[in-house]
């Protein structure tokens, strides 16, 4: 077919216009979508295309005369058939998921990393011990004003309420509605930090438990200096969730590490330079806090566009909706929320010291991915489910949230594994350092909890995906009731650990138990709202990726057999490295035999990497 001449092109696009004028909408940057005839652009290179018309959509010629409106999408990348550009809805929000995923994850695997080595820090420079207990117990404190007021819960309440204001144009209604919700979430955050801070002395008796009374004065006081940086946590997590909405990741990303640094500053420069004990991570946590949780979010929003004036007007639009979908988070007490706290309140109760740092050592690593894997792709498939829900395309719904999940589970199991095989090797090279080198047996504590945690990482995975399920359907009620009822649950077990073990490693196999049983139930429970996920997708990933996950955990361990610990942590990181590499490779080889889609992704990432070598 001989090439078009411009003018040629122009015309038949006219003509179009003038026949299916309802096909023309604005696109993203007051871009307009245009449909042309399958016909019209067959063999015109793409060069040739007019640039006054930026994008072309086009469908098959017989589809074309049946084509609605809603059926095209504004904006994102396309997918070449032939010559021809054609935009696919679902790629679209598969590479915007993406996208956002990878800020996520970059963000969340430094903060987790910056995570870990604040307490490798804090363990080199103050030991396991009580001085560390306090500490640890002390900064539960604040972080209950956090959670009392739902601090967890304020974006995933927030999102889809403003989300939906900016999606109807009612961009002043929006920005009316942050304001509203800043300024009174600002002012509870004063009472109550006001409140605890007298109250200090007596809610850190009732979380220490049997340990010895000479460490309340300086957890009480680490307590009251971190009591501040609530009101940038609560209102800072406001402001994120604007910025969630508007699917800017940066700020939001980068607030976690800013906090982390201040901590591991104040842990090394403030006793170095001026004398500071312990409490110097406090005073560099405060700062962390207020910079990362409040400037860069406010610099980041000025960027946006954002308008912010006091207000006390509840009649704001989406405040009144707002408040409903938080009550029930308010009211409610979530494992994943709680699940720390609890565990140090019961593990005060055997009063040995350096338990509660053991503890809370084990669990960072645990979290590690937790925050890679399950948090980074849950936020960053939130706007695209509540998008789903606005648009009422709850096909497209189920089909992420199951993929989302499969892809979780995949992660997780792996994780789980190879943790599971190497905790020990993992526990030294982090926490092996300084003065925590005089408590081998500590050392030991972390990795038995490491490994005991490691069981149901792929649970923990699983849940924020599941909570950002039913916060993207505007329906708060049933999560919570389902988390709080297993966070009773959990207690129950606890109890039940104190009282008939002397051993604090009953606590995690608690925990275990709760946290497979909340993602279980909250699987089912989403079912009930949306209807049927991919059940037997996602029973088929848990089930070969357990198979694989158990295929590498062996080949990783069999390895840590064959070459024993040499006593330095050079040997530490290479067991680490080479073992964590075989057992890497061996489940996804696995997986790859048992034909497991999630292990297309990093072919295709392999097959990229052989192409550039």
């Amino acid at each position: 077919m001989r090439p078009l001449h411009r003018r040629q092109v122009l015309r038949h696009v006219l003509r179009l216009l003038h026949e299916r004028e309802d096909l023309v909408r604005p696109g993203a940057n007051s871009r307009l979508a245009l449909v042309v005839a399958h016909a019209t652009l067959g063999d015109l290179p793409t060069s040739q295309v007019p640039r006054p018309c930026p994008q072309f959509l086009l469908p098959a010629p017989c589809a074309l005369k049946n084509l609605r409106p809603n059926d095209l999408p504004t904006e994102g990348p396309c997918v070449t058939i032939g010559r021809v550009a054609v935009s696919d809805p679902a790629a679209n929000r598969t590479a915007q998921v993406a996208r956002a995923g990878g800020i996520m994850f970059a963000s969340i695997l430094l903060s987790r990393i910056l995570g870990m080595a604040r307490d490798t820090v804090m363990t080199a420079q103050f030991g396991i011990g009580l001085n560390t207990d306090a500490y640890t117990i002390a900064i539960n404190i604040p972080d209950f004003i956090f959670m009392l007021i739902a601090g967890g819960g304020l974006s995933s309440a927030f999102i889809p309420v403003f989300s939906d204001l900016i999606h109807r144009k009612e961009e002043d209604s929006a920005w009316r509605t942050f304001s509203v919700v800043a300024t009174i979430t600002g002012l509870i955050a004063i009472v109550l930090i006001a409140i605890t801070w007298i109250l200090a002395p007596e809610i850190v008796g009732f979380f220490q438990g049997n340990k010895p009374a000479e460490a309340l004065p300086l957890a009480v006081t680490i307590s009251r200096i971190l009591l501040p940086a609530q009101f940038a946590f609560l209102v800072g997590s406001v402001m994120m969730a604007t910025l969630y909405a508007r699917k800017h990741f940066l700020a939001p990303g980068l607030a976690p590490n800013v906090y982390n640094l201040g901590i591991i500053l104040g842990a090394t420069i403030l006793p170095h330079f001026f004398g500071f004990g312990i409490e110097g991570m406090a005073w560099g946590g405060l700062v962390g806090a207020f910079v990362g949780n409040l400037l860069l979010p406010a610099l980041s929003m000025a960027k946006v566009g954002s308008r912010f004036a006091p207000s006390f007007d509840v009649r704001a639009p989406g405040v009144r909706k707002f408040f409903i979908l938080l009550l029930p988070v308010i009211l409610g007490f979530s494992l994943p929320s709680m699940v720390n706290l609890i565990t140090q309140k019961f593990g005060s109760e055997f009063g040995g010291e350096g338990v509660n740092t053991v503890l809370r050592a084990a669990n960072t690593l645990m979290q590690a991915p937790l925050g890679f894997f399950g948090q980074a792709l849950a936020l960053a498939v939130f706007p695209v489910l509540a998008e789903y829900v606005a648009k009422e395309r709850m096909d497209l719904y189920r089909e992420q949230v199951s993929k989302t999940l499969r892809t979780v589970i995949y992660l997780g199991t792996m994780s789980g594994a190879l943790m599971l095989a190497l905790a020990p090797q993992m526990s030294r090279l982090l926490y092996g350092w300084g003065k925590a080198t005089d408590n081998p047996a500590a050392l030991a504590g972390i990795a038995d909890c490491l490994r005991i945690y490691s069981v149901a990482i792929f649970a923990w995975c699983m849940q924020p995906v599941l909570m950002r399920g039913f916060f993207s359907l505007h329906k708060t009620l049933k999560p919570v009731v389902i988390g709080t009822a297993m966070t009773g649950l959990f207690i129950l077990l606890c109890i039940f650990a104190t009282r008939t073990s002397t051993d604090f490693r009953t606590l995690p196999w608690a925990t275990n138990v709760a946290a497979i049983l909340l993602a279980v139930i909250l699987f089912f429970a989403l079912e009930t709202d949306v209807g049927k996920l991919d059940r037997r997708g996602v029973v088929e990933t848990f089930l070969k990726s357990t198979v694989a996950g158990a295929v590498g955990g062996a080949v990783a361990y069999a390895g840590t057999l064959l070459a024993p610990h040499a006593g330095s942590r050079l040997w530490d990181l290479a067991q680490l490295g080479v073992f964590g590499l075989l057992g890497f490779w061996a489940f996804f080889l696995v997986g790859r035999l048992l034909k497991m889609p999630e292990t297309a992704y990093l072919d295709r990432v392999l097959a990229k990497f052989a192409r550039k070598s």
